[in-house]
């Protein structure tokens, strides 16, 4: 595992492994929470849609905008065009928080992914008690039998499950968990450079009842539609949004674009 996410995800367990929660009330509590938004249905739209993310900092690129106000940035994409949100609650490494979360999804009226690095269930029924709707769950972060646990609890929460791959001995692990919905990230977790050609080389992998969404290092409107051609029906941006002067002009020119068939 690539030391950057080796370490996160170290820290993450070490807080399971600390957390003294009786995992059958949280999900009792999270079952009875409101019914999430339909986030997958979302991205089922007809052309390019965008999962727009909200981020004030990251570990590689560091701060991107640390004194943002989730509302206003999430009003902002509801502006722009996008079908879901994605914002970031991890506290340590990349400055997020509940707090944020909670403020966009209501600011906007999109489903939201709670982008966490999950490695418990607890994490499952906490982005539900928290008011996710999507819940994110890295191939590489996790064993077959931790995807297939994980996956299982968010379908009983009714929460989407977005499986996040980096090549295509991930992509067999996620679709023999039974992922509906895949993510591939196109940033290489070794080097963390973006390879601009990993989803599309990818794609023709990625069944056709499977929603696609390619993630990472979407910089225009010409990787959107490179994207869209090779037939992805969705796209994660955080940073190109982040660090927009015009962050709904900058997300109008990602979507809407043909999604050719895979």
């Amino acid at each position: 595992m690539p030391t950057y996410l080796a370490d996160i995800v170290a820290a993450h367990r070490a807080g399971a492994e600390a957390d003294g929660r009786a995992l059958p009330d949280l999900v009792e509590q999270a079952a009875a929470t409101p019914p999430p938004r339909d986030f997958a249905g979302a991205l089922r739209a007809d052309g390019l849609s965008c999962i727009a993310e909200i981020k004030r900092r990251s570990p590689s690129k560091g701060d991107l905008d640390p004194g943002l106000h989730a509302d206003v940035v999430a009003k902002d994409y509801v502006i722009g065009g996008a079908a879901c949100l994605s914002v970031l609650t991890d506290v340590d490494f990349f400055g997020g928080s509940v707090a944020d979360l909670t403020a966009a999804r209501q600011a906007s009226g999109l489903p939201v992914l709670r982008k966490d690095f999950t490695v418990q269930e607890a994490d499952v029924a906490d982005a539900r008690l928290m008011g996710a709707d999507a819940v994110l769950l890295i191939a590489a972060a996790l064993s077959d039998a931790e995807l297939e646990a994980y996956a299982a609890l968010a379908e009983e929460l009714a929460l989407a499950a977005l499986v996040e791959v980096h090549d295509e001995e991930e992509l067999a692990r996620a679709l023999g968990a039974g992922a509906l919905l895949v993510g591939v990230n196109q940033r290489d977790l070794r080097t963390f450079e973006v390879d601009h050609e990993r989803a599309c080389a990818m794609a023709a992998r990625i069944p056709p009842g499977v929603v696609a969404v390619a993630e990472s290092g979407i910089r225009d409107a010409d990787d959107a539609r490179r994207l869209a051609d090779a037939g992805y029906d969705a796209i994660l941006v955080g940073e190109t949004l982040m660090r927009a002067a015009d962050r709904a002009a900058q997300l109008r020119q990602l979507v809407g674009y043909t999604v050719g068939a895979r």
